[in-house]
């Protein structure tokens, strides 16, 4: 009791600081406003979502077990919005995950919303929008959570830098997602720019431009520069948060130790360049032990799509060049795009380092195999989960579930496969029982579920495409990849049973299976989405319920929206 008024003290008192973030008894408060600014990240002015003005937003910095507080307000004018706070459990929480339509109803315009939530272990984590196609306009940025006082991590470094990484659209989502949703159908294309922490360089001699929109003198669009000092260590925590791309991330002439993925210790492994998928996040220990004399390039590179997209740029800067002097070398082209053997090479050689193993259990109550589909549905384009297309309630799940309103929703529960026998994942497939849903997945509390990710050829001939998949509410133990059809006999022989890394995200490679496991422990209603905005937007996630009837009263700050207009009374 005495810890809530201290706290209920704190935050009355902090309403009146200033927007950065403040300590004090384990307890991070930060006070956001979010709204439309003009920027120039690539040269080219478009309209960007920023927190107090920046993009990507202020880095969340915390310790184990402290609190977080974000006060948001939504400055957006004509746009709801929501922040989910990626990687972050939410033990208790649920209603503080930040997914639009899922946990909670969208923070209206003018409204301030209050998320107050626990970082429970140390690591890199993300935040962003999860409302519309609003990640990809910029509303982003990284979580920075620090082992309690005293402790340390299993290897030593001298400092402590995050890079995010991103693709940038010069068109608006409200175009996107008018494109997405039309017949015809309009595609969002490859991004106009890759972004290393929200500076990239767009071409200004592009034909077509308008005059006075893009300025290769803008300050604002100077590579981003990573500043090290010679023969120190440092700690990278790179994130991805692309709406599309996945990426290579390399440092000419540099390699990098993997350490840490999804805030798991890894054992240790050496790369040149770094694949990481949107919602991944690692740590790289990279030691400043070349030439002194000069400055390298940091490069980001889309791989898995034939993009024309060119590679984002900046500069790893050595102390005491100046950290705007050009390196005098081109930069590194990175690897081919459609090179696989390297990708799936990287997520086998990723396990957990010794000392810090969670054993998995040995066997699962559930298996789901999602294949990953793309159809028709009554001529529109979408993406599915075993010919099933996702579409959101206008009230929230949790609510719905909780409250045992029972037509928000489809009550018929989503399949847990498909005929693989007779599916053909090679080739253009008919896909006639295509459908849309708005049904759960309701999984026995503590039961441990295998997923198995089953990726199929689109409705182009001989494509199929590289997702990340990113599940809320949990971590998963990554069992296993493979090439070609999943075989629910032999694959799981080959499960690591002993040292497998633990994840909150995970590719699947084109034609080919991964397979996760996890314990539905976390009392909720939980999001699991392929994390392209786009393939989201169409479908293409699904919804799961685990022991919603342990949890407490919701707050009512969740509420507003749907069968909920009525629940917000004095």
């Amino acid at each position: 009791m005495g810890r809530e008024l201290i706290m209920a003290l704190f935050l009355s008192l902090s309403l009146l600081s200033v927007p950065f973030a403040a300590e004090a008894a384990g307890i991070r408060h930060y006070k956001w406003e979010v709204k439309y600014e003009y920027k120039s990240q690539d040269c080219y002015k478009k309209l960007a979502i920023t927190i107090n003005g920046r993009t990507p937003g202020p880095t969340i910095e915390a310790r184990v077990n402290d609190t977080v507080v974000v006060e948001l307000k939504n400055s957006l004018l004509t746009e709801n919005v929501a922040i989910h706070w990626h990687g972050i459990r939410q033990k208790g929480t649920p209603w503080f995950d930040g997914t639009a339509g899922v946990t909670q109803c969208p923070i209206v315009p003018g409204d301030t919303f209050v998320y107050k939530f626990v970082v429970d272990r140390p690591g890199t984590y993300l935040y962003h929008a999860h409302y519309g196609l609003q990640r990809e306009a910029g509303l982003n940025g990284m979580i920075r959570v620090l082992l309690p006082p005293g402790e340390s991590e299993p290897y030593t470094y001298d400092h402590d830098r995050s890079i995010l990484l991103t693709d940038w659209y010069h068109q608006s989502t409200y175009e996107q997602a008018t494109g997405l949703s039309s017949l015809p159908f309009v595609w969002v294309g490859e991004p106009q720019s890759l972004l290393i922490h929200g500076k990239g360089k767009f071409d200004c001699s592009t034909p077509g431009l308008k005059s006075g929109l893009c300025n290769t003198t803008n300050p604002e669009c100077s590579p981003y520069v990573i500043t090290v000092v010679p023969g120190k260590t440092y700690r990278l925590r790179i994130g991805s948060l692309t709406s599309l791309a996945a990426l290579s991330f390399e440092i000419e002439g540099h390699t990098m130790t993997v350490v840490e993925a999804d805030g798991h210790n890894v054992k240790p492994f050496v790369v040149k360049n770094l694949f990481i998928y949107s919602g991944e996040t690692y740590s790289v220990l990279i030691k400043a032990d070349q030439a002194p004399t000069r400055n390298y390039w940091a490069v980001s590179k889309v791989v898995s799509r034939n993009s024309t997209t060119p590679n984002g740029l900046a500069i790893f800067n050595y102390y005491p060049n100046h950290p705007r002097r050009s390196p005098p070398t081109v930069p590194p082209i990175g690897p081919a795009w459609n090179d696989v053997a390297p990708r799936l090479a990287q997520g086998e050689a990723m396990k957990a380092r010794q000392g810090y193993i969670l054993p998995p259990p040995q066997i699962s109550d559930r298996v789901i195999v999602m294949l990953n589909t793309q159809n028709r549905i009554n001529g529109y384009t979408r993406w599915s989960v075993n010919n099933v297309s996702y579409n959101l309630p206008d009230t929230p799940y949790l609510i719905a579930v909780k409250d045992r309103l029972n037509h928000i929703f489809d009550q018929t529960p989503p399949p847990d496969g498909y005929d693989s026998q007779n599916y053909d994942i090679f080739s253009i497939a008919n896909n006639t029982n295509a459908t849309t849903s708005s049904s759960i997945y309701k999984l026995q509390f503590n039961s441990t579920v295998d997923i198995i990710l089953q990726n199929a050829n689109t409705m182009n001939p001989n494509n199929s495409e590289t997702h990340p998949w990113h599940l809320h509410g949990h971590d998963f133990w990554v069992m296993g990849y493979g090439q070609g059809k999943f075989d629910i006999n032999s694959d799981p022989k080959k499960y690591n049973l002993v040292n497998p890394i633990m994840k909150n995200t995970v590719s699947v490679q084109p034609y080919g299976w991964t397979a996760l496991r996890f314990v539905a422990d976390n009392p909720g209603v939980w999001a699991f989405h392929c994390h392209i905005e786009a393939h989201f937007y169409l479908g293409m996630g699904v919804v799961l319920e685990e022991g919603v009837e342990m949890l407490g009263r919701y707050p009512t700050s969740i509420t507003g929206c749907g069968d909920t207009k009525g629940y917000r009374r004095p």
